[in-house]
Order: structure tokens, then C-alpha cells, then sequence
């Protein structure tokens, strides 16, 4: 079964479209952009890439942090440019997050903009990367620092596509998914999988459609991130995304309670949603609190002080200037483990391989 979720920001909508076997429809979807070439990008074998119906240049890339920068954003370029892609071809991405971030941004730079479709083949990349036209690439000093607003032609997420990932990798999606529940789309857990990446796409394209800049509703999409991101950074990316986002949800519901802006039972459901899906909830060992600060700090959200969205009686929302010491507190109350006991199995769940998706 096939669920189509629609975009709606003007001349720039699109939809996403879930299911098994959805990737089939990309050379009807290049057919209706006019692209005369199209250059594939893509992290997985040739074989998991379908016919675009143009003459394809495919390039080979790498899933994660290490190569999401702006070196390989050029790379990319110089590769359209001996192609001779033109403004009225096309780009496509064909693998994790990281991918359709690099390959987003480098859509959104090359002449200024060619349209770009999104082949998510992770669950982290499904239900978050390739929905909602924020690409980014890293600097040595934080996530996600230099980028744009790109919003694709269209998002296929083909669930065959999960069939392989391992159990860490799903892990890392469910991160996303578990956040979810605190900004609005409800309990998710009942659900069969392929509802809970419809359920958690159509609470990003709500949103998006309502505030595509990030300058209001759009927040609500980084709860959890702040200190994720940090977490990201301080652990040189041995705690993944997903995984990361957990962790800051547990934080966050902390957080709020430290602020009494919600009450102790609600602090509880956050430490028990995220561990329903066997997601870790801990601090890693060895990381200084003094540290997560000062990372959080550089937080895109922070215009001054510190920023979280948060829970509270109205629901989630950003909130401005917390103080340090309530954050440090947050901090304190949190469990910590060995990193080893945090990755890829959440605080007390089964291991995973760990393996790369190939």
C-alpha cells in the first residue's frame, strides 16, 4: 500500500510518496520535470538505484559525518559541471541523511539551484533528511553550520529499502520518530512502521508548509536536537543522530520539569517513550557538562543565551534565555553510561551490529 503525503509551499510543493517499491516512479517524476540529464548520487550499490529515463551520471558517495562538508559539496559541483548538467537537468540522492544533506545543499548551489529529488534509503533519512528542503553540511566547530533551503521535486521512501538496514541504523531513525510524540502527532508506538514514517512525515509537512524559514512553528521540529546536536560533536559522532535526538528528548523533558513547565509524571513519559523503543536515555561517560554548554550555545536557535523547545502547558514550544544553572541541573539529574552501553542499544536493549547499510 502506497500513501502520498503532500507538501504544500506554493510553487515550490511536492509530494512524498511511501510505500514498497515507490522508487519505481523516479523516471516518471524526471519525466515530468523535463530533465534532459540527471546526476545520481548515491551511497548504495548501482542495483538499488532505478532507470531516471534520461541519460544518468551516477556518482558514488559515503553515508555519514566524515564526508558532510563543504569538500564534498564541491567535488559534487565540479562533477555536474564536466557532466554538463544545466538548470533544467536534475540531481538525485540515493542513500542516508548525510547524503541528502550534501547532495541537497549541493543542488541548491549549483547555478543557483537545479531541482533535486530525494531517494531517502534510511529510516533517519525518511522520516526526517528528505522532507522539508533544510540542507546543511558541517564545520569542525558544529552540525549543520553552513547550508540552505532547498525544497525537493519530490520524495520517494521506498520501505523495501529497509528491509536491509541493521538494527542500529533502524534505531537511528526511531530517534526522530519518538520525538514525534511530544510535538504532536501522539503515540506512535502502536502502530506498524510504514504508518509511523506516514504519521511523522505528515507532522513535518504541516509544519513546513506553515513556516518554511524556521521563524516560528518550524522549531518544534528540533526538540530534542539541541543537545543531540552537542552530544553529535562532544562524542566525535560515535553517538549517531538518532540516537543523539533520544538522549536530548529524555533531557528536554527534564528540563522542563526543572523549569516547572511540566509536571513529574510528564518527565516520565518522556524517559519511557524513548526507552519503548529501545533508544538510549543516558549521558555518555566522560563527556563534562561545562562542555554540552557551550556546544549547545552555538545552537542555530540560540539568538542569545540559551534556547530549547520545550514541553509545557500549552504544548512544545522555543524557548528563550534558560538559564545555565537550571540547564547544568537538567544535566546532573541525567543517568550516564559507558558510550559503549549507549551505542546501538539504547540503555539496556540488545545490541546491534552496528554494520553500515551496503
Amino acid at each position: 500500500m502506497r500513501e502520498q503525503v503532500p507538501v504544500r509551499i506554493g510553487d515550490r510543493s511536492y509530494d512524498v510518496l511511501i510505500g514498497p517499491g515507490v522508487r519505481s516512479s523516479l523516471a516518471e517524476v524526471i519525466r515530468g520535470l523535463g530533465a534532459r540529464r540527471v546526476a545520481v548520487v548515491s551511497a548504495r550499490p548501482a542495483q538499488w538505484v532505478p532507470d531516471t529515463g534520461v541519460e544518468t551520471l551516477l556518482l558514488p558517495a559515503r553515508d555519514g559525518e566524515p564526508d558532510k562538508n563543504l569538500a564534498t559539496v564541491e567535488a559534487l559541483c565540479a562533477e555536474f559541471v564536466r557532466f554538463g548538467l544545466t538548470r533544467s537537468d536534475a540531481v538525485v540522492s540515493c542513500g542516508g541523511g548525510t547524503t541528502t544533506d550534501v547532495v541537497g545543499l549541493a543542488a541548491a548551489l549549483y547555478h543557483r539551484g537545479v531541482p533535486v529529488v530525494h531517494l531517502p534509503t534510511t529510516l533517519l533519512a525518511q522520516v526526517d533528511a528528505s522532507v522539508g528542503g533544510k540542507t546543511a553540511v558541517n564545520l569542525p566547530s558544529g552540525k549543520n553550520l553552513v547550508g540552505a533551503y532547498w525544497q525537493p521535486a519530490a520524495v520517494l521512501c521506498d520501505t523495501d529499502y529497509l528491509a536491509t538496514l541493521p538494527h542500529r541504523e533502524m534505531l537511528n531513525g526511531l530517534g526522530e520518530i519518538a520525538r514525534c510524540h511530544f510535538i504532536g502527532a501522539g503515540d506512535l508506538r502502536p502502530l506498524a512502521l510504514a504508518d509511523r514514517i506516514a504519521a511523522s512525515v505528515t507532522l513535518k509537512a504541516g509544519i513546513v508548509s506553515a513556516d518554511e524559514r524556521d521563524t516560528g512553528l518550524r522549531h518544534l521540529l528540533n526538540y530534542g536536537h539541541t543537545l543531540g546536536h552537542a552530544l553529535e560533536v562532544a562524542t566525535d559522532f560515535a553517538l549517531r543522530h538518532g540516537e543523539a535526538v533520544a538522549v536530548g528528548t529524555v533531557f528536554a523533558g527534564l528540563l522542563a520539569g526543572v523549569l516547572d513547565r511540566i509536571d513529574p509524571a510528564r518527565v516520565d513519559e518522556h524517559r519511557a517513550v524513548v526507552a519503548s523503543y529501545g533508544l538510549p536515555g543516558a549521558l555518555p561517560e566522560g563527556v563534562r557538562p561545562g562542555e554540552l554548554v557551550e556546544l549547545m550555545r552555538r545552537d542555530k536557535k540560540a539568538l542569545s543565551g540559551l534556547a530549547f523547545v520545550l514541553d509545557g502547558p500549552a504544548g512544545a514550544e522555543l524557548v528563550h534565555d534558560v538559564p545555565e544553572r537550571a540547564v547544568l541541573e537538567a544535566l546532573a539529574r541525567m543517568p550516564r553510561r559507558p558510550l559503549t552501553r549507549l551505542v546501538g542499544h539504547g540503555a539496556d536493549g540488545p545490541a546491534g551490529t552496528g554494520a553500515a547499510v551496503s
